[in-house]
């Protein structure tokens, strides 16, 4: 599993986490894995759907690089949880889905 932590706020894949994405992608080219992208973000209480927004625009962002260096979008799946339970409040996690 990866964890990628964004700035409160934005959504553009930071540079170290394209990196890991990177990484992450030449491993998946030679499996048949899959990869489940499960994207959190702070936000006020009393809007939850602009974290699950946000959240879904990080997720978004790091499924497009996946794309663009080569993983077929099939086997990316998008999960959109606004505002966390644990752990940092901006951030996707990659959890590695193995075949």
């Amino acid at each position: 599993m990866a964890r990628l932590v964004f700035a409160a706020g934005n959504t553009q894949l930071p540079p170290d986490g394209q990196q890991q994405i990177r990484g992450l992608v030449s491993r998946l080219l030679d499996t048949n894995d899959r990869v489940q992208l499960v994207a959190y973000a702070s936000g006020p209480a009393d809007r939850p759907s602009e974290s699950r927004r946000t959240s879904l625009s990080r997720a978004l962002a790091v499924r497009a690089l996946m794309i663009e260096e080569g993983v077929r979008s099939t086997r990316i799946d998008v999960r959109a949880l606004g505002s966390p339970e644990d752990g940092p409040n901006d951030r996707v996690d990659v959890i590695l889905l193995t075949q």
